[in-house]
């Protein structure tokens, strides 16, 4: 595998990492030399073909299923990483979520419920089991949360979105300074419009898409694998002096007034 291999002899787990921007961020943590395991949930096909293509080139990945919103399951998800991977996990990427736009008036509690279980709940589930694991075996660590430039910008109709990606915001900063003592760093990457089936009505809908993309200063949508370089970065030592911060991948949409 050609690559700088700036996470050689890492371990590294990715929620949600059979599609989108999770598929690009295991592939990028592979190449850089990391074992990866893949995060998912329902039809397994999709990550097993990515932990064949990973292992093909002579990277080290495994695939384990569980919901991040369920507790019990979570717990056993780290506990096969760390009896997989031979170790505790010391770069988590919790990037699992879902959206689905409802008017406020509209919006049944089921659905308010179900986001902010998968966004919000289940990163602070693996956050507290990384964390727990690192603590434990006296290893440093990172802990990356895959946050949303809706941490900052409000949107109609995703009000629940939004409070979960705000509440990820804070939630990292303060366990950040909890955390910084045991030499584990946490920090939020903030994606802005980017190319991935959460964005498909976006992606489909030609009129949508070129009415966003004139509003952001880098005139296009961002790729999955500009998301996933930067997480890679933040998880790696040239990233050791940042903690607490959040980093967007956005071509600038947050410095647009409409937008913020």
């Amino acid at each position: 595998m050609t690559s700088i291999r700036r996470l050689e002899g890492r371990r590294a787990l990715v929620t949600g990492g059979a599609s989108g921007i999770g598929r690009a961020t295991v592939q990028r943590l592979a190449t850089d030399g990391a074992a990866v395991v893949v995060n998912f949930i329902g039809g397994r096909e999709p990550a097993d073909d990515l932990v064949g293509q990973i292992r093909e080139v002579g990277g080290s990945a495994v695939a384990i299923e569980a919901d991040v919103a369920d507790e019990q399951q979570v717990i056993a998800m780290f506990r096969q990483a760390r009896e997989r991977l031979g170790g505790p996990v010391d770069v988590l990427v919790n990037n699992a979520g879902v959206e689905q736009p409802f008017r406020l008036v509209d919006m049944p509690l089921d659905e308010w419920n179900k986001v902010l279980a998968i966004n919000l709940t289940g990163a602070f589930l693996c956050a507290r089991e990384a964390a727990r694991g690192l603590i434990e075996s006296g290893s440093r660590g990172v802990i990356v949360n895959v946050s949303s430039v809706h941490e900052l910008i409000p949107w109609p109709e995703f009000s629940h979105y939004c409070a979960s990606k705000g509440g990820m915001k804070l939630f990292g900063q303060t366990i950040s300074r909890e955390l910084a003592p045991h030499g584990i760093r946490v920090v939020q990457v903030a994606p802005g419009a980017i190319l991935t089936p959460i964005n498909h009505e976006l992606i489909e809908n030609p009129d949508k898409r070129r009415e966003v993309e004139a509003q952001i200063p880098s005139g296009r949508m961002g790729t999955p694998e500009e998301v996933a370089g930067a997480i890679a970065w933040l998880a790696g030592e040239e990233a050791e002096y940042i903690t607490g911060s959040t980093v967007f991948v956005d071509g600038g949409m947050t410095l647009y007034p409409r937008f913020v």
